[in-house]
């Protein structure tokens, strides 16, 4: 059993689930995924929930449906999946770094001069 909590709703928190599932290589490409029952099972909630979390993937083309045999992991699920956390990821961090920069007037040849001196010192680490 899984606990689900926090601020995100139960059916995000199902796809965030399975999206870690396939960036880590737990679920393989065109591996069968949980069905809606099991998933409501794995996690104690409803299965209506369970399968809102599954059509969020569905729509991504994260994962598709074989008729009569359930929902498979889509053959480039991985790389999508990896593609999108990665901007997520690095948007984030730019957003932040250039919040605090203006919060200290630190200028945009500031930031890049120590982006080439943290990139030199890590080249000879």
């Amino acid at each position: 059993m899984h606990d689900v909590g926090g601020d995100k709703p139960i059916y995000i928190q199902i796809a965030d689930w399975l999206e870690n599932a396939i960036i880590d290589g737990t679920l393989q490409a065109d591996e069968k995924v949980y069905s809606q029952y099991q998933l409501a099972d794995l996690f104690t909630i409803n299965p209506a929930t369970a399968g809102k979390g599954l059509t969020i993937l569905l729509e991504g083309g994260i994962v598709y449906k074989k008729r009569g045999l359930g929902t498979f992991v889509s053959p480039d699920a991985q790389e999508k999946l990896r593609s999108k956390r990665k901007e997520q990821t690095l948007r984030k961090l730019v957003q932040d770094l250039l919040d605090e920069a203006n919060l200290l007037n630190i200028g945009t040849d500031e930031l890049t001069q120590m982006i080439e001196i943290e990139r030199e010192q890590r080249k000879g680490d």
